[in-house]
């Protein structure tokens, strides 16, 4: 839930600062004030496009930024290397970011220059990664980004949520990982004997070699940083020199000045108070660097030129650099790829010292896990086909309230292709499954994304966020030009939809229809005005007798007569509870 915005030199805007509630949160103004500038400004900090036409006139630079309550989930699983983030928290733990509070703080930058940066909390991320990281939070709805649902591969987690069959999905998907890493060892088993024992042979003496080294973690970095050392004796030796001849004990070393001027100190001290601070820091000063000379002294009593040990430390590491050569993915890479190569070739001998025996057993095993993988990819299909036209009948009745009358939506779910499990099925079963559309009677199902009008597509959504509101993590949704093209009692159901919708999450709507305004729990005006010849864009909640004005400017575009005034009182009364 977003809970604070700041916006500063982003278009018409100066500087702004807004707190938000959660319930339903109108954005109204006259055209032309800069109600989408907010809308705006929030997809810039969601990761969308930054240009420099966006920074205000006469400012080097905009920026906007907002504080996310994130609801924690009831565990947060650790995911494997190539798992996608499920949720907020998932995909903060996979980046190493930390969260206070279940509050994140996003910021983000573009100057005049063209860079642009971008912060989570107080780590650097890219646009990629805010977007990314962005589309958990929020859905912007009437323009073509931040659209979960206009994702193909999003409609599988809609339409499984809705069958409540989520658990079993995952359940198939680790078994089905499972089955992926089978037949990719039996693959290791394909090849002819002949190879099987080359490669045996061939690997049997790396794991001996590497072995043998006794080779140790970061002991190529540490060898280089000694060889540097010895190599260096003579220099070095005739540097601490020099230091510890300077910072010495002698009468005209730094020390020994500093021990002077340190009783010279002290009798003025006893004489004058007020320089006893700085007598003090004379007296630390000298302290730390008669410890500093000590510490000089000891190393240079330790500095020892070993001509057999620098022949050591080459030979070592020259044994080390072959291995590299052989083992990794060059002479520079990390000793980590050795060990890491050392292990996998442990793995392989381990894995093939039966031959046919191991890949007979391993092929049984296979069989009896597709088996099981294609009678539970049915069983999931099926349950998915049910509840398919449940869903369709949900959605066209909700259409139809919010004035798209023979508009139909369907669920399609095709059968993936392929005669084997590991073809047929994905990690998710053996379904390819679309949303479909049909925006006029008599026309067919067209992919959802074939929707041209922004306020059909934001009512179309709105019918499925309210379906899916219990199940659908995104907790802020913004809806935009969700009312063109409607009026009358149209609007008073879509204002009535977004009201109900807005027990389960935080929306903000951009209206101009009063109908739908005064249904919303707050009020936030936008006004445009010049001052200094520059204009700018006023941002401000409005409440009591202002949100009635407002009102009654929305209805009639004047809010100065009595009949406006009474007729708006009215409408809030009956709608908002009089807010």
């Amino acid at each position: 839930m977003l809970e604070e915005l700041t916006i500063k030199d982003f278009a018409l805007i100066e500087s702004h600062y807004l707190e938000f509630n959660k319930g339903f949160t109108v954005l109204s103004g006259e055209t032309g004030a800069g109600k989408s500038i907010i809308i705006g400004a929030l997809s810039f900090l969601l990761g969308g496009k930054a240009e420099v036409s966006q920074i205000r006139t006469g400012k080097t630079e905009a920026s906007v930024s907002g504080v996310f309550y994130i609801k924690p989930p009831v565990e947060v699983k650790p995911l494997g290397e190539d798992e996608d983030a499920e949720n907020a928290y998932q995909w903060l733990n996979q980046h190493g970011i930390e969260i206070e509070n279940n509050r994140v703080l996003l910021r983000r930058f573009i100057r005049d220059t063209g860079k642009s940066g971008a912060w989570i909390n107080d780590t650097p991320v890219t646009r990629t990664d805010l977007a990314q990281f962005s589309a958990f939070l929020v859905d912007i709805h009437g323009q073509h980004e931040h659209q979960s649902l206009m994702k193909v591969p999003e409609h599988r987690k809609f339409l499984d949520s809705r069958a409540g069959i989520n658990a079993e999905v995952e359940e198939f998907k680790r078994i089905f990982t499972v089955l992926v890493e089978k037949r990719k060892q039996l693959s290791e088993y394909s090849m002819s004997e002949s190879e099987r024992l080359r490669k045996i042979d061939m690997l049997s003496f790396a794991v001996q070699e590497i072995s043998e080294a006794k080779l140790k973690k970061d002991e190529d970095v540490l060898l280089e940083e000694e060889e540097a050392r010895l190599s260096s004796y003579e220099k070095i030796y005739s540097d601490v020199e020099t230091i510890t001849e300077i910072l010495g004990n002698s009468e005209n070393s730094i020390v020994g000045l500093l021990k002077k001027i340190k009783r010279d100190s002290s009798h003025l001290a006893e004489m004058d108070k007020s320089v006893s601070i700085l007598d003090q820091r004379i007296e630390s000063a000298f302290y730390e660097l008669s410890d500093i000379s000590d510490e000089f002294d000891s190393y240079k009593g330790k500095l020892v030129f070993d001509p057999s040990r620098l022949q050591e430390v080459q030979e070592r590491l020259s044994l080390i650099y072959n291995l590299k050569k052989k083992y990794a993915s060059s002479v520079n890479a990390s000793l980590e790829e050795v060990f890491q190569y050392y292990e996998n070739a442990q793995n392989f001998l381990n894995e093939n010292a039966d031959g046919n025996n191991k890949r007979e057993k391993l092929a049984a095993e296979i069989k009896l896990i597709e088996k099981d993988v294609l009678q539970r990819a049915v069983v999931i299909s099926n349950k998915r086909k049910q509840v398919a036209k449940v869903l369709s009948n949900e959605v066209d009745e909700i259409l139809s309230k919010l004035g798209m009358t023979g508009t139909k939506f369907g669920v399609s779910i095709v059968e993936k292709d392929g005669t084997e499990a590991i073809q047929k099925c994905g990690p998710y079963g053996i379904d390819n499954i679309e949303f479909l559309i049909s925006a006029n009677p008599g026309s067919p199902l067209l992919p959802l994304a074939k929707i041209a009008s922004g306020g059909e597509l934001s009512r179309v959504m709105l019918a499925l966020k309210t379906i899916f509101a219990k199940s659908d993590s995104v907790e802020t949704l913004i809806f935009d030009e969700i009312d063109t093209g409607i009026g009358g009692e149209v609007a008073v159901a879509v204002g009535s939809h977004i009201k109900q919708l807005a027990k389960e999450k935080q929306i903000f709507c951009i209206t101009h229809l009063a109908s739908i305004a005064v249904y919303a729990d707050n009020q936030v005006k936008i006004e445009k005005g010049v001052a200094g010849g520059i204009t700018s864009s006023n941002v401000h909640y409005v409440q009591g007798e202002e949100r009635v004005a407002e009102i009654a400017r929305m209805l009639s575009g004047d809010s100065d007569t009595s009949q406006s005034l009474e007729h708006a009182r009215s409408m809030l009364n009956k709608y908002c509870g009089g807010n």
